[in-house]
């Protein structure tokens, strides 16, 4: 474990924990952090910041007196002084394009570690293009996506070319993602941020590529086709056009182990064809509406952001992630399941996350990194024991398959 920075009296700070997610990370970290981690919650509003450690006091006597920093996600130098003071910042503080850069910002000039929640592929290529190279100079690690965008796939996919073994032939990887999750304000309000750009997110993966090009004697590619039944998924597959892809690939090109070619394909499954055809007819009417903004701003008021499930819609909330792998000689199906994959399960992401950076004993590494990069196999170590399942279900290595959340 590494030891606690004496020179910062923080290890982590938790900024945004007066929002919904925030709020349930802060409950998490209540409860798992070490006792002798130095954290605080962080936000733009005092009064609301006693409330949530008033909260946590409740069951949690020793939080009464938990530190408080106030700061906004527009004052930059308030947010400087913030990643001063720690090792590792948790945001969960967005939509990430509007809300995000400053606090990036901040900690690739402070040399300190950052973790957020962000789905939006514009904003994870404009911050690299913006503060990897500051970060790479300063030792910073800026993780993004460490929620369910997009942890399971990540570590998912890490996992399975661990039971593989390094390759020296092609690899190709199909992931099945099902859950009866629901989702919050923030969340809806970043994916309608992210829709509502089309032009500019392809600009930015554009300068990306060409500012990060593949490895030579690398190649990484999309796995994609049209919707379909698929007999591993044992459902009907549709092509997700979400963040995980764009990470699996940056982890590939960057670990050597997932072989000379990679290829990775990322699906929504469903059991039912009515309801296949009627999530495909959701998400297009989604799309559509982002482009629109007195319709955008309608759908910003069906659900507020601070606003999301219940504890008890939580608690029957499930998600499993189907991996299935072939190369050249092998084939091998995993899976990665878990409860609630919005809130319970992205919070615990986030946390553990957070605490792996600050307190666990990891390769040298900087700049922004996937999550395979910077914490790869004690990222999986945390998570197994906090409950979210890794297991093989075919192959050489396949165990019992446990218990089944699919319904």
């Amino acid at each position: 474990m590494t030891e606690t920075d004496p020179g910062k009296p923080y290890d982590l700070v938790l900024f945004g924990a007066t929002g919904f997610t925030g709020a349930l990370v802060a409950d998490y970290l209540a409860r798992h952090a070490p006792a002798a981690a130095r954290w605080a919650l962080a936000g733009r509003s005092e009064a609301k910041l006693r409330v949530v450690r008033e909260r946590l006091a409740v069951e949690h006597p020793h939080l009464k007196e938990l530190p408080l920093v106030v700061a906004d996600a527009t004052d930059r130098v308030a947010l400087r002084k913030l990643a001063d003071s720690t090792r590792v910042v948790i945001t969960t503080v967005g939509p990430y394009l509007t809300h995000g850069e400053p606090l990036v910002a901040a900690c690739a000039e402070a040399g300190c570690d950052y973790v957020d929640l962000t789905g939006e592929p514009e904003f994870v290529d404009a911050m690299f293009l913006m503060h990897h190279a500051r970060a790479v100079e300063t030792g910073a690690r800026l993780v993004h996506a460490c929620g369910f965008d997009s942890i399971p796939t990540d570590l998912g996919v890490l996992y399975t070319m661990r039971q593989l073994g390094p390759q020296s032939g092609p690899v190709r990887i199909q992931g099945f993602i099902r859950s009866n999750g629901t989702f919050s304000g923030g969340t809806l309000a970043s994916a309608t941020v992210a829709m509502s750009r089309p032009g500019a997110m392809a600009r930015a993966a554009k300068a990306r590529r060409a500012a990060q090009p593949v490895p030579e004697g690398r190649r990484l590619g999309t796995l994609a086709g049209p919707p379909r039944h698929d007999r591993v998924a044992h459902a009907w597959i549709a092509p997700l056009p979400v963040i995980d892809t764009q990470i699996v690939l940056r982890s590939a090109a960057a670990l050597p182990e997932y072989g000379p070619d990679f290829r990775y394909g990322h699906y929504a499954a469903v059991r039912r064809l009515p309801v296949a055809l009627a999530s495909l007819v959701a998400i297009g009417a989604l799309a559509v509406s982002a482009q629109v903004k007195p319709l955008r701003t309608a759908v910003g008021k069906a659900v507020k952001p601070g606003q999301g499930p219940d504890e008890q819609r939580r608690a029957r909330s499930w998600f499993t992630l189907r991996l299935h792998a072939t190369t050249e000689d092998r084939t091998l199906v995993t899976e990665v399941s878990g409860g609630d994959p919005g809130y319970t399960e992205t919070s615990k992401m986030l946390a553990e996350s957070a605490l792996c950076l600050a307190f666990d004993d990891l390769p040298p590494a900087a700049g922004q990194l996937t999550t395979a990069q910077a914490m790869g196999d004690a990222l999986i170590t945390r998570l197994t024991r906090a409950g979210i399942t890794f297991r093989t279900l075919e192959g050489p290595s396949a165990g019992s398959p446990g218990p089944d959340r699919r319904r």
